[in-house]
């Protein structure tokens, strides 16, 4: 199966493409610049594809990504939260259909380039917050392409992480070798991940849970695990029967 790899440069992205290399076969990354915050990730995104010997097209969505606005990965005068990654805050980071939008031109790509799949790592731990990113979104959006290109190609959309959460992924970029700090997941882009926001704290959990070692630099190494504890938390208390306010009779 000749893949092209949707790659941002990030854990998921980066170790769906050497499974891709390693099961199957990888045709090329194709990344995307559409005016993020967090754009050195494209930078990762390269350096997968030389490692892995494959061409790296970059496609400029900036005029696109400047539409796109009241998302804090592409609005500078909004930061980037903290916290857990499944708190409600992080709806902020939401870059309206992004993923839809990308995964049209990979299609297209992916037609021309006689390929037979294009592969993106959506994953289960990001259903709660990206509507592009949940299964039925997947089933839609292959069903959209069947009939867009009909006649021209048969592209299949390749999501082997939909049902898994971060630290499966984790798990398998422990198995597949992948180099972890060659990977950039913080939404903030400074010179070392931050530790602190959402994609951070679940890189962090992520790998810890699957026992693979972080040789990753972040300015706060250890924020995660109060993180956590307080999503937890937040959890508990509202599945516990005493934040459920009885009805009067």
């Amino acid at each position: 199966m000749k893949t092209i790899v949707v790659c941002s440069g990030g854990l998921d992205s980066v170790t769906l493409a050497y499974k891709v290399a390693a099961e199957h076969n990888l045709h090329s990354l194709i990344s995307f610049d559409y005016g993020q915050r967090h754009k050195k990730e494209l930078d990762y995104a390269a350096r997968a594809a030389s490692d892995l010997g494959v061409k790296h097209h970059i496609v400029d969505l900036t005029p696109v990504g400047a539409l796109l606005t009241g998302s804090s990965l592409t609005s500078d005068d909004i930061d980037v939260p903290d916290g857990h990654y499944a708190q409600e805050t992080m709806r902020i980071t939401v870059v309206p259909n992004r993923n839809a939008i990308m995964l049209a031109v990979a299609f297209g790509a992916a037609a021309s380039a006689g390929a037979d799949a294009v592969a993106t790592a959506v994953h289960g731990g990001d259903h709660f917050i990206y509507p592009d990113c949940r299964p039925g979104f997947i089933k839609s959006f292959q069903t959209m392409q069947n009939h867009a290109l009909e006649g021209v190609r048969d592209v299949a959309l390749y999501t082997p992480f939909v049902n898994v959460s971060k630290a499966d992924i984790a798990h398998e970029a422990g198995r597949l070798g992948v180099p972890i700090d060659r990977t950039w997941s913080c939404y903030k882009g400074g010179d070392v991940h931050c530790g602190r926001c959402g994609t951070c704290v679940e890189r962090r959990e992520a790998l810890e849970l699957a026992r693979v070692p972080d040789p990753t630099v972040y300015a706060d190494r250890d924020y995660w695990k109060q993180a956590r504890a307080e999503h937890m938390a937040r959890t508990l208390g509202a599945s516990s029967p005493s934040s459920v306010t009885p009805a009067r009779a």
